[in-house]
């Protein structure tokens, strides 16, 4: 039994280095572009750019503001987060704990570059016809996908197993 619950932790831990890891490598290796290019933007299709912009503020740049105390205010919050999130996966059972593995990997991952950077690297530029979508990262996918997947399963699946058990 205890086997069981160890390999559980590993394949957690594994999990969330692992899509922290792959944020880190897109991120340096778009960082490492840039630098190399004196042109930002890297062009890749006719959906799709490569462009680095720094965000310090949270989702979609909202409260991208120079004030350090807000900042931190916001750090502190999003250090917060990912506390109960960690909670919230310990007690969950199978695709919720695999939802917050996801969300917590890429949630590590942009703190990492909040505290190290001081602001989060996004390069991923969606965008139709002129309308360009907000500018993202790997880690904002993964949180992204593991939000909306949290959202179904409290909507459709959390109902269908109250009414299995009802």
């Amino acid at each position: 039994m205890f086997n069981f619950i160890k390999r559980d932790y590993y394949i957690i831990f594994f999990t969330i280095i692992f899509i922290f890891c792959l944020d880190r490598f897109t991120k340096e290796y778009v960082i490492y572009l840039s630098n190399q290019n004196l042109n930002s933007e890297i062009y890749i299709s006719e959906y799709l750019n490569i462009f680095l912009i720094w965000n310090d503020g949270i989702a979609f740049g909202l409260f991208s503001d120079n004030n350090q105390i807000l900042y931190n205010i916001i750090s502190g919050i999003i250090l917060f987060i990912i506390t109960v999130l960690f909670y919230l996966m310990i007690k969950a059972k199978r695709f919720k704990k695999f939802i917050y593995i996801i969300i917590i990997g890429g949630a590590l991952g942009n703190f990492f570059d909040r505290i190290v950077n001081k602001s989060v690297p996004d390069f991923i530029d969606l965008h139709y016809q002129g309308f360009h979508w907000f500018i993202f990262n790997v880690a904002d996918i993964f949180i992204t996908i593991g939000v909306i997947c949290l959202i179904y399963d409290e909507v459709f699946l959390e109902k269908n197993r109250n009414d299995y058990n009802a």
